[in-house]
């Protein structure tokens, strides 16, 4: 799952082989959605697991209603400035139709607890990739980063 090339928001590749044997939670984020809030629980995801070996990366996309109009640097500031994030983020793609970048064509054939595969429905949902390279689970948009279910899909990822 993480031998797709990508950029890396800032310019050059976002290098997902680095994350090699680590848990990855990749989620397409928004900055003016009513779910942007949930950068302050991807953070926290973050902070707290950070050390056991696992990531958050962030996958802009402006496909929703246009809610990811920013430049790179933009994004990053407004990340940085508003939620503090520190977790990698992804240059800005497509996460469906005609253009959708080459991750989000593997990861949307992956159901989620309720049965939902193929496009992505909006901004913040969530694939989590286990130490192996692949999807063990797959959350909604409006499923919060802290909830007990991606906290429980977390951990067992990392056991």
């Amino acid at each position: 799952m993480l031998d797709v090339e990508i950029g890396a928001l800032q310019g050059g590749p976002a290098g997902l082989p680095g994350y090699d044997g680590k848990a990855v939670l990749i989620v397409n984020v928004a900055s003016k959605c009513g779910l942007t809030p949930q950068y302050t629980g991807l953070e926290k995801l973050q902070e707290r697991y950070a050390a056991q070996g696992f990531t958050v990366l962030g996958v802009p996309c402006n496909q929703f209603m246009g809610q990811e109009p920013g430049s790179a640097e933009e994004i990053a500031e407004f990340c940085s400035a508003t939620y503090g994030v520190t977790f990698p983020m992804t240059e800005k793609v497509e996460v469906n139709g005609e253009g959708r970048h080459p991750l989000y064509d593997r990861l949307v054939g992956f159901a989620d607890g309720e049965g939902h595969t193929g496009d992505i429905r909006w901004n913040f949902e969530k694939f989590l990739i286990g130490r192996d390279g692949q999807v063990v689970a797959r959350f909604a948009p409006q499923t919060e980063p802290e909830s007990a279910e991606v906290v429980a899909a977390v951990e067992a990822a990392l056991a």
